[in-house]
């Protein structure tokens, strides 16, 4: 009985939680700023009223234009799948991640805009700062290392999750790395590179990306409980740390919505600087986890 449960509340997660965190998120972004903000589950209508609308593309494009969405939402789907039923080695998330990133920017670089080749190259130079240091989190997810109930292994701990949030906030554009609020181009990763969809198009993009924030924030829990001692009773301890998902992802999101009304991007000559001392730090800090 406890098994049915579980994979219906799995199933459930699976299919909610993308609509649920990004209705969150710009609630409590909304919130912060004084304003009431839409509906939690606004994106639903959003992305179900886009894929009901066909796509106005221009005459000089090839299949792979439309094939572009449908390539992002797949894999998108599968690193959700993934992290969440975990039917096969995290380290096939990069190899997912490696694709989706591949559709964004061909299908930006087949409209053949300024804006779309910019934020392509911003996206690349994201992604291979963020990629180490996220393959590095995998490594550290599928070892047998444990927190330590000590202050120090606490401490440790705590500082190793908050670098591997901040890595999360690069591979997701987030700020200080990007901007999403705005509706410049010149200050957009993601929002430029998908300027030249509409419709269908649109609303597999926008999906694709919302099941992508789910996944790297629920990874991000996932690291958090399965390396910590919080659970001691072997039988209780897959259905205790599934149970816990949902309100500390919940948490994350609005952590998230806050950050987000309240940071500020920076320049992007900073950011392999940065990324790269996240990623000595996590090194030295897993390290350091592994000898507590």
């Amino acid at each position: 009985m406890n098994t049915v449960i579980y994979y219906i509340y799995l199933v459930i997660l699976f299919i909610v939680m993308p609509f649920l965190l990004t209705g969150i998120i710009r609630k409590v972004r909304a919130y912060a700023q004084g304003r009431r903000g839409p509906k939690l589950l606004q994106f639903f209508w959003e992305v179900d009223k886009s894929l009901r609308k066909k796509p106005i593309s221009h005459t000089n494009i090839s299949d792979f234009t439309h094939l572009a969405p449908r390539v992002a939402l797949f894999s998108s789907v599968m690193i959700w799948s993934v992290v969440l039923f975990e039917w096969a080695p995290f380290i096939l998330i990069p190899f997912f991640l490696a694709l989706y990133r591949f559709s964004y920017v061909s299908f930006a670089m087949e409209g053949a805009s300024s804006f779309g080749g910019m934020a392509s190259g911003r996206e690349i130079l994201l992604s291979v700062m963020a990629e180490p240091t996220f393959i590095l989190m995998i490594l550290a997810a599928q070892s047998h290392i444990e927190i330590s109930v000590s202050p120090q292994g606490a401490l440790i701990g705590l500082l190793f999750l908050s670098l591997a949030f901040i890595a999360i906030l690069a591979e997701l554009a987030k700020p200080p790395f990007d901007d999403p609020r705005t509706h410049l181009e010149l200050t957009m990763v993601h929002e430029a590179m998908i300027l030249e969809a509409s419709g269908k198009q649109l609303g597999l993009f926008e999906l694709a990306s919302s099941i992508k924030l789910s996944t790297l924030l629920v990874f991000l829990v996932k690291l958090a409980l399965e390396h910590s001692k919080l659970f001691r009773n072997e039988v209780l301890d897959s259905f205790a740390r599934e149970l816990m998902i949902a309100p500390m992802v919940i948490l994350l999101a609005i952590i998230l919505g806050f950050w987000e009304s309240n940071s500020v991007r920076r320049k992007w000559s900073w950011i392999p600087e940065f990324m790269g001392l996240t990623f000595i730090a996590i090194l030295i800090l897993g390290t350091l986890v592994k000898l507590s």
